[in-house]
């Protein structure tokens, strides 16, 4: 299972990196091939400074080796060894009426002294990040998501439309980082669904990805914004940096098992500001966009 996940997550990165150059029209990915010295590597593309990315990271990585203490209490383990691979994007564009995204999907086996699989599960999901709200585009990505759940549960999408409503809250700010989409993690097998069937499941939601977004960035990318536009999508990503700091499973996991830095914080915007106690205009599109984020919203 974890040669053919695998195998899928660079035919994956290799379709989406070629898809954005090409919306691009201007920027390419740089390439970066990494290696863990305590097991595996990794394949990181970056792009910046482009016509419609300011930046961006699509990077897969396959890292195996002995299971780090915090990560042993935290499994309630003793001797264990572990292979976790997987693909993780985020997208800041440059024109702010197009939404930030981040993708991730990922495959984690956990071994005992002997080498047997003791444990093993698949996780991922995908949420949308919008500066100003286009609610076509929100109900545009959440019916590509419930579509394809829809094929594998009916019960998915509201499930895991849930989990990351529930996820992506900035606690500390008592707001979302975004619209959602769908998370998901430890996918185990079970009665009614094999690792062949969670695999097919999450395949699925990755090679929906594209679908998903592409037409929202084809739609926004060429309108007119202000400095003040500019300013307030700058004032959020300071939002999606803080989120990602504070509570991210995925950042704290790849710290504590000395991730390459690099590749963890790919994911930082560029340009970001930190305005003390800045608040939107009364009955303003920036307002709309904060009442939205109070309160999950069904969009389909």
């Amino acid at each position: 299972m974890k040669d053919k996940f695998y195998q899928y997550i660079q035919e994956l990165q290799d379709s989406i990196t070629s898809t954005l150059e090409a919306i691009d029209g201007e920027a390419k990915f740089q390439e970066d091939i990494w290696k863990r010295p305590e097991g595996g590597g990794g394949r990181t593309r970056v792009i910046e400074n482009g016509a419609v990315f300011e930046k961006g990271g699509v990077n897969i990585s396959g890292v195996h080796g002995e299971l780090p203490d915090s990560m042993k209490t935290y499994f309630g383990v003793k001797d264990a060894r572990f292979f976790a691979c997987g693909l993780s994007l985020v997208l800041h564009p440059k024109n702010p009426m197009v939404p930030t995204v981040h993708a991730n999907w990922r495959y984690f086996e956990m071994y005992d002294k002997d080498g047997n699989i003791v444990d093993q599960w698949f996780g991922g999901g995908q949420d949308l990040t919008p500066y100003y709200i286009f609610d076509e585009d929100a109900i545009h990505f959440h019916k590509v998501c419930k579509t394809a759940c829809d094929k594998h549960d009916p019960e998915f999408y509201e499930t895991y439309k849930e989990k990351c409503d529930n996820y992506f809250w900035n606690a500390h700010r008592n707001e979302a980082r975004g619209i959602g989409g769908l998370f998901f993690d430890y996918c185990k097998a079970t009665e009614t669904m094999s690792m062949h069937n969670w695999y097919d499941f999450v395949t699925e939601v990755g090679n929906s990805f594209l679908e998903s977004y592409v037409p929202i960035v084809e739609k926004r990318k060429d309108l007119d914004y202000t400095e003040a536009q500019r300013q307030w999508q700058e004032v959020r990503r300071g939002r999606y940096v803080e989120f990602n700091l504070i509570h991210d499973k995925g950042t704290l996991f790849g710290l504590k098992t000395n991730g390459r830095i690099e590749s963890i914080l790919m994911s930082l915007p560029p340009h970001v500001q930190w305005i003390y106690n800045f608040t939107p205009e009364q009955n303003s599109p920036e307002e709309k966009l904060i009442n939205i984020l109070k309160q999950p919203k069904s969009w389909v």
